[in-house]
């Protein structure tokens, strides 16, 4: 699957889990964060433009304030959503990092 896919296969999984969401995490949230990012990450240049996308996109997947305070559970979340999307092992790993 190419990277444009699977990005647009996480916005779709993400925007399905949060939207309507009351907490101020929401999809639109999650957006702004994603495209704001993504231009950052343009500026900067020598990036791995994939990794900040998908970590955008999942870093509020599950948050550990809605999960009992587990740090674990949004990496955890993200690993399992990349890995079954297919995503190469090192690109889940540091994705996941960015999120804890």
């Amino acid at each position: 699957m190419s990277n444009g896919k699977i990005v647009e296969k996480t916005a779709e999984y993400v925007k399905s889990i949060l939207q309507g969401g009351s907490s101020g995490h929401d999809w639109w949230h999650v957006y702004r964060v994603w495209k704001m990012a993504a231009v950052i990450a343009k500026k900067e240049g020598d990036v791995d433009i994939l990794v900040v996308e998908l970590a955008a996109l999942l870093h509020d997947i599950a948050g550990h304030k809605f999960h009992g305070g587990d740090l674990e559970i949004g990496p955890q979340k993200a690993r399992e959503w990349l890995s079954s999307v297919g995503v190469d092992t090192e690109i889940v790993e540091r994705g996941a990092d960015i999120i804890s």
